[in-house]
């Protein structure tokens, strides 16, 4: 129901919201990598499976009436939230290269 939901319910309508940017959609997975000569594995504990990178105008979109509304709509809010751990909102200023 999670990725269902996510993809037919709660994302389309996200991007509708004035100041919403195309977003990217993350899963995490270990990496192999070498550090120091020594081949490493790292498996990430205790964070998200999935992660949904968002592209936003201004931090008040997110206390926009039309933010509010389409985040709270379908079956999201109410029947997958609940069942979700991890979740975290960070908010990151985009920096001039």
């Amino acid at each position: 129901m999670f990725n269902e939901t996510y993809r037919n319910e709660c994302a389309p309508p996200v991007l509708q919201v004035p100041g919403v940017v195309p977003r990217a959609r993350f899963k995490k997975q270990e990496v192999t990598l070498i550090i120091g000569g020594e081949r490493e594995t790292i498996r990430v504990e205790n964070e998200a499976t999935y992660n949904a990178l968002y592209e936003i105008d201004s931090p008040e979109v997110l206390v926009r009436h039309t933010w509010i509304k389409t985040t709270e709509a379908g079956r999201w809010s109410g029947q997958v939230c609940p069942l979700t751990r991890n979740r975290r909102l960070v908010v990151y200023r985009k920096l001039a290269s």
